[in-house]
């Protein structure tokens, strides 16, 4: 107690109100709202013998509470050897008050890289306040769309405190965006890589489907298969819990559709692959489009179940659209599986197993796919896991055996996968790496598959279409950090360039020869399906265009020439649906484009409009050169 305080009175009328002075204590001075007095000059006292001095209590009120509390602000209180405090003195030129406002505005020190630097050499460390014991969750923040970082420390970790582990969540239980760099620098796998894209009408089985191989390849483990039978159960859909393994967001899983493109890896002895499970709602083909570009080759999935496969193929259905995307952007092989032969309404029936393919042969091979070489069928339970990795009994389906060797076809989907080859990868033409995404992760980390030339660490690159070059830090295949890369493969590559410098449709290459960046070009074009209210494609015609990984508007600027139905060529102002057409199109800003003859993964193009796919093509001459 402070027998000098004064009792306190409530007085409604009054507007604000003042603590009285109090008397402070030895040593202390006055925080109060009025100026800080001049402290008077301190005379040494005679030294004396030591003795135990008696401390009387300082009263404790409202205006000295926080004073006691809560310590000097001193320049000796600052670590001098502090890397972030050297760099910010630096910045300032050591001046110290700037210093301060400096640290006192992170915004705008996270501005220089000389900061963003240090802070990302420093290990992460959440702040745990005495009063809670309780979790704290450490939120960093990140870029929408292309990472969502969160880390938890606990009580018991900050006893012990160890560095954060930042993670890039995966559409998959393969993560393949990790960026280590304590890693050692290794060769890479010497198995050939493949990219399988799944297609196919909505409800067709492709999640399910890819969530089964990665629980036979061992690349999900039991424990979790559990938890999600039981979240699907929860759910009111048990048959549902294999495709969480790929559909992890909440929108996902409360629909059933798969929505963006899920990624993951596995492998056989022959191969390593990576899944592309594409949407197969017709709402989100630009997002098949995006994972078919890189896709070698493609797993059509249909559904024999009474009903299904007639709606996915009558017109409308997605499964005609997204087989002639596959053949459009570069999908060599396609392997149809027939799912769902287990139902009830199929139940391994060949009767059905053969309508189905008898309906599919014709449209494929009008598609330009040549039945005999570049496609095989497969008759598959996704969820009950036959045909995949090891042939369905000869008690469930009696025939299949004699019509697999019959038709020279590898009795599983993984026996088949690992029986194609893939050929034409130039390793030793000019560098082409697409960017499909890029991020930060301690320095700028760009995604993408290498379509031809080989990537080394350490060698200068070229950036199109800014012209800017640079240099390649680190190269990660999957989660393993590499010297080389070759064609086929998709790579993380770290580069010391500022993440708003390289941008999803550029194109890193080779800066003896860099790939042409232009803003119009001629092109050849089948017009597959135009639009009910638009059904003539003239000049000025305006569309989307979806080149490799880029995706921009275009305009038609004139129509060269139009072969019809009959093969007659002609000179003519417009061209209709199933003519094929030389036109000259121009786009809105500076693309890095080649042409088909030079290199079909960035010559091929596909035209959409109001969410449809209304021409095909391929690019034939480039005209006006950045």
């Amino acid at each position: 107690m402070n027998p000098n305080a004064k009792p306190f009175v409530f007085s409604a009328a009054a507007s604000e109100w003042t603590p009285p002075s109090i008397a402070s204590a030895p040593g202390e001075t006055d925080t109060g709202s009025h100026p800080l007095p001049t402290p008077p000059t301190v005379v040494p006292a005679p030294v004396l013998p030591p003795t135990v001095p008696t401390l009387d209590p300082i009263p404790v009120s409202i205006s000295n509470a926080a004073e006691l509390v809560q310590e000097p602000e001193d320049s000796d209180d600052i670590d001098e050897n502090d890397p972030l405090w050297k760099a910010t003195i630096q910045l300032t030129k050591g001046d110290r008050a700037e210093a301060m406002k400096l640290l006192e505005d992170p915004d705008n020190l996270m501005n220089y890289p000389e900061i963003r630097k240090i802070m990302d050499q420093l290990d992460s460390e959440a702040p745990v306040d005495d009063w809670d014991t309780g979790d704290v969750s450490v939120v960093v923040e990140s870029k929408p769309d292309i990472l969502d970082k969160s880390s938890k420390i606990t009580a018991e970790t900050v006893a012990a405190p160890s560095p954060v582990v930042k993670e890039k969540p995966s559409t998959a239980p393969v993560d393949d965006d990790i960026v280590d760099e304590s890693q050692e620098i290794t060769d890479g796998d010497p198995r050939e890589h493949l990219n399988l894209v799944f297609i196919g009408h909505v409800d067709a089985g492709k999640s399910t489907l890819s969530g089964n191989i990665l629980y036979i390849s061992g690349m999900v483990d039991q424990r979790t298969i559990e938890r999600y039978e039981r979240e699907a159960k929860q759910r009111n859909r048990e048959s549902w819990f294999l495709a969480f393994i790929m559909d992890t967001s909440e929108e996902e899983r409360a629909k059933g559709k798969t929505v963006e493109v899920g990624r993951a890896l596995f492998g056989t002895e022959k191969h390593r692959y990576t899944i592309l499970d594409a949407p197969g709602h017709k709402n989100y083909v630009p997002n098949m489009i995006s994972g078919a570009t890189q896709a070698d080759v493609g797993v059509l999935v249909i559904s024999a179940r009474r009903g299904e496969f007639e709606t996915g193929f009558e017109k409308g259905g997605q499964t005609r659209e997204h087989a002639m995307l596959a053949k459009t952007l570069g999908v060599r092989y396609l392997v149809v599986v027939i799912n769902k032969m287990d139902d009830s309404t199929v139940l391994w029936d060949q009767n059905r197993f053969d309508e189905c393919c008898n309906k599919l042969k014709p449209y494929l091979k009008s598609c330009g796919y040549a039945i005999k070489k570049e496609v095989k069928f497969i008759p598959i339970s996704a969820i009950g896991g036959d045909n995949l990795l090891h042939e369905v009994s000869k008690e469930k389906c009696p025939w299949w055996s004699e019509v697999a060797k019959s038709s020279a076809t590898q009795p599983t989907l993984f026996s088949t996968l690992d029986s194609l080859v893939i050929s034409g990868r130039d390793p030793e033409g000019s560098l082409r790496i697409p960017v499909l995404d890029r991020y930060f992760e301690r320095g700028t980390v760009v995604m993408g598959k290498i379509e031809c030339g080989t990537l080394r660490m350490g060698e200068e690159i070229a950036i199109v279409p800014t012209r800017g070059k640079t240099r390649v830090d680190a190269i990660y295949v999957g989660d393993t950090k590499v010297r080389i890369a070759k064609p086929g493969e998709n790579v993380l590559i770290k580069l010391p360039v500022s993440v708003d410098e390289v941008h999803k449709g550029y194109i890193l290459c080779s800066p003896s020869d860099p790939c042409p960046a232009v803003c119009e070009f001629r092109a050849q074009l089948a017009l597959v399906d135009m639009l009910d209210h638009r059904p003539i494609f003239s000049s000025g015609y305006d569309a989307v265009m979806h080149l490799h990984t880029v995706e921009v508007e275009v305009t038609c600027m004139q129509i060269i020439s139009v072969t019809d139905n009959k093969g007659q060529s002609m000179r003519r102002p417009f061209a209709k649906t199933g003519q094929l057409c030389v036109v000259v199109l121009k786009t809105l800003q500076t693309t890095a484009i080649e042409t088909y003859e030079k290199l079909s993964a960035l010559g091929r193009i596909t035209l959409r409009d109001e969410g449809k796919t209304i021409a095909i093509g391929k690019v034939i001459k480039l005209i006006s050169m950045k």
